[in-house]
């Protein structure tokens, strides 16, 4: 019997752990009917925990029965504690999460439907209106005039604002920078020098534009007076010079007003060249030289070269070689030539332009140096730049005068691959070249050419195409060429009429 009371109070306490497990069983149930997520996250399933007594195990004695009665009221005291307890803790847990659900519900609603003030409410309705009714009065009423802007309205002597002062600058400079080398404007400024009265100053002319000009800028327009002929002029407008602080001293204008001086033979040069060499510099000197080579003055020019080789000063070559072209122009100065042909073999720093190269390769094909010339040759196609058809012809010429029919026919080929455009002094020297090697099918080829280019044929032209027409025994075509010839106003020599005449015969 007493066996069966214990076995009796242990179930009683095993069922109370059924009964937790009821309980969490409860709170799963509320949970999954819970629509919202953040509901189920703050439920806390923390209080659900239900802390037991562990119960008290006695010595079981068979011989005393009222221990027996003791211990089972004992056991089914503490099991309606336990289930008073689980009771509590339900009741109070389901007043909890009742109590966070209203919270969550009542946040919702007030997030979803907030709250408008009168006035919110107001503005919102009064945009969906339309016009706003205006007040009662005139409706085409007279607005009053804006007050003025402080800055327009500025007293005289106050500084003007940064902002257009400095967009004035920037045109101003913008004007400045196209106009002080503009040639039009520096050549129209001579044009209008010209036309003052002898008896008025340039000033009249330089003084509207000051503010433009830089230095070098009237450079120009004391180039363009001297050929004009106006070295007075010229003069004038340095002198105006000096006086600018922003222009002087301008070394540009000085070689300018010199060379043209120089030039009009209005330059008086003292003979004391060692002093004019130490007080001038080299474009200055060089100016000088080429406005006595362009009076003629040649003699003075070639002194002042000399001079200037003694003191060491190496001017430039194309002052030599302008020079030496007025100098070769003269059969008796052909040793002064060749003075200068040496002094420019002797220099590293050789450096001619292609018309310098073309003018002193005339003159040494007149001197019979046509070795000379090839070497000129060489040396400008080893500079990497392209021969001009002027030069080829004055190669050609070269070769020609050498009786170098074939090295000329040569330069012929080269010209025709590099698609060199003949002119008309290119196609008289070939048609030469083709009558000096009696080649009648290319001389009559460039003859045709030459026509077809638009260029009308010269009389040395003519002859050289009658010429070879009568070795080669073609007399019809002679006497065709020479109608050609007297309808273009060309007069046929009298030997010319012989040699036709013995043909007939």
């Amino acid at each position: 019997m007493d066996g069966a009371l214990l076995s009796c109070c242990f179930c009683n306490i095993y069922g109370t752990r059924v009964s937790v497990s009821f309980s969490n069983s409860r709170k799963t149930e509320m949970m999954r009917t819970s629509q919202d997520n953040v509901r189920l996250s703050l439920m806390d399933i923390s209080g659900t925990r239900v802390y037991l007594r562990k119960p008290i195990k006695k010595n079981a004695d068979p011989h005393t029965t009222n221990g027996d009665s003791e211990s089972l009221n004992e056991g089914r005291q503490s099991f309606d504690d336990t289930m008073d307890v689980l009771d509590d803790d339900l009741e109070n847990d389901s007043n909890e999460e009742e109590e966070q659900i209203r919270k969550i519900e009542t946040e919702a609603e007030a997030e979803d439907d907030p709250e408008w003030d009168p006035e919110e409410i107001e503005t919102i309705s009064s945009l969906f209106r339309g016009r706003i009714p205006q007040k009662p009065g005139k409706l085409g009423r007279e607005r009053p005039l804006p007050l003025p802007v402080p800055y327009k309205n500025r007293p005289m002597g106050l500084p003007t604002s940064k902002k257009f002062a400095r967009n004035t600058n920037i045109l101003r400079k913008a004007i400045s920078s196209r106009v002080y080398k503009d040639p039009t404007f520096l050549v129209g400024l001579a044009k209008e020098i010209k036309k003052l009265d002898p008896e008025e100053d340039v000033s009249i002319v330089l003084d509207k534009c000051s503010r433009f000009l830089r230095k070098g800028s009237l450079s120009m327009t004391v180039r363009e007076l001297g050929h004009m002929g106006l070295p007075e002029r010229a003069l004038q407008i340095y002198c105006w010079v000096q006086e600018q602080p922003h222009l002087s001293p301008d070394d540009r204008l000085l070689a300018s007003t010199v060379e043209v001086l120089a030039r009009n033979h209005e330059l008086k040069l003292s003979f004391k060249l060692e002093k004019f060499l130490s007080l001038s510099s080299k474009n200055v000197y060089e100016a000088v030289v080429r406005g006595f080579i362009r009076s003629g003055n040649l003699k003075l020019a070639y002194k002042l070269l000399s001079a200037a080789k003694n003191r060491k000063m190496m001017l430039d070559s194309g002052v030599y070689a302008k020079l030496i072209l007025e100098l070769g122009k003269n059969p008796d100065n052909r040793v002064l030539v060749l003075n200068l042909l040496e002094e420019l073999g002797e220099r590293d720093d050789l450096n001619l332009t292609q018309q310098d190269c073309t003018a002193i390769m005339k003159v040494c094909i007149k001197l019979g140096r046509f070795e000379i010339v090839e070497s000129l040759y060489n040396w400008f196609k080893d500079s990497g730049m392209e021969p001009s058809v002027v030069m080829y012809t004055t190669l050609i010429h070269s070769r020609y005068s050498n009786n170098c029919y074939r090295e000329a026919l040569a330069l012929v080929w080269e010209m025709e691959e590099s698609n060199c455009l003949f002119d008309l002094p290119a196609y008289r020297v070939v048609i030469k070249l083709f009558v000096a090697l009696n080649d009648l099918s290319r001389a009559v080829r460039y003859f045709s050419k030459l026509k077809e280019a638009g260029f009308s044929p010269a009389y040395d032209i003519y002859m050289d195409i009658i010429k070879v027409y009568a070795i080669h025994g073609r007399i019809a075509k002679c006497k065709e060429v020479c109608k050609e010839a007297e309808a273009a106003g060309f007069k046929l020599e009298e030997q010319t009429r012989s040699l036709l005449m013995e043909l007939n015969e």
